[in-house]
């Protein structure tokens, strides 16, 4: 199979902004782009930044609703990290280790961007728990078992 690309729309209510966080601070190279739109690439990925007039309510959580990418390498994983805390950007989770010892072990930290859009990236210590086995049963933090239960 010939190599296939993620590609992502999201909202944002000011394009330069855009352009200077995910293109100057995150690392994207900024493509084509509007005065209504933006064509970021994420490490290959094709993120397309929409321009809204609408509010923009910051997140109570990471569920349901965050994108990001799980590294194959943890030097990648590092990297990225000391970037974004060298570039002081807004963490909306720490990094942490989930699942200690478990087949699905894996570091994680999340930032928020300007538009609270939740980005958050992984490196799996097993690469078979990437995308897991059926017996296994753990998704996300407890956090996502609590939201669940109150919808």
């Amino acid at each position: 199979m010939n190599p296939v690309l993620f590609h992502l729309a999201f909202p944002v209510t000011d394009i330069e902004q855009t352009k200077n966080y995910y293109g100057n601070e995150l690392g994207c190279k900024i493509g084509r782009e509007t005065r209504q739109a933006v064509i970021l690439n994420l490490y290959g990925h094709q993120l397309v930044a929409h321009l809204t007039h609408e509010p923009l309510p910051p997140q109570q959580g990471i569920y349901p609703r965050h994108f990001g990418l799980i590294f194959t390498v943890e030097a990648d994983w590092e990297a990225l990290l000391e970037r974004s805390q060298q570039r002081q950007l807004t963490f909306y989770q720490q990094p942490k280790l989930r699942f200690p010892g478990q087949l699905t072990e894996h570091r994680t930290f999340f930032l928020q961007d300007p538009f609270h859009n939740l980005m958050e990236f992984k490196f799996y210590r097993h690469r078979e728990a990437i995308f897991g086995s059926h017996e296994l049963a753990a998704i996300g933090d407890a956090l996502q078992d609590r939201f669940a239960e109150s919808v």
